[in-house]
């Protein structure tokens, strides 16, 4: 099987790793910057361009792959749990998300806050499983 192909161009900046909170927690950060160039941005709302939500959920998808909990060797996203949209997300905004993982049966799982500097813009729930991607 081919591996996933991501319909956003952004890279992914952590900039907090992977820790233990004040809650006992595993929780990162990271950041992702929407391109005015981001190829899904012409067609969706042509003459005012909003990054698409599933977009803002790949941003957490690849940002839990970039900052995975600690022993995770390699994750794989396995179901969309949940997602709330918030606020729209447009060219040039930066995203921050905030990972916070739980061990569960089969894998991780993933609740994600996403905020521009305007206002959250979506909270997320997904969950990923272990191992080699496919």
């Amino acid at each position: 099987m081919s591996r996933p192909v991501s319909p956003v161009g952004a890279a992914v900046q952590v900039v907090r790793p992977p820790a233990l909170d004040a809650g006992g927690r595993t929780a990162a950060a990271t950041t992702v910057t929407v391109g005015a160039d981001e190829p899904v941005l012409p067609g969706h709302y042509p003459g005012f361009p909003i990054f698409p939500g599933v977009c803002v959920i790949e941003c957490v998808r690849l940002s839990a792959v970039a900052a995975p909990p600690p022993g995770a060797e390699s994750l794989a996203l396995a179901e969309v749990e949940s997602t709330r949209f918030l606020s729209p997300v447009f060219p040039g905004d930066e995203l921050t998300v905030e990972l916070t993982w739980s061990a569960a049966a089969e894998g991780w799982k993933c609740t994600a806050k996403v905020a521009t500097v305007r206002a959250v813009a979506a909270q997320a729930r997904l969950r990923f499983t272990t191992g080699k991607e496919s």
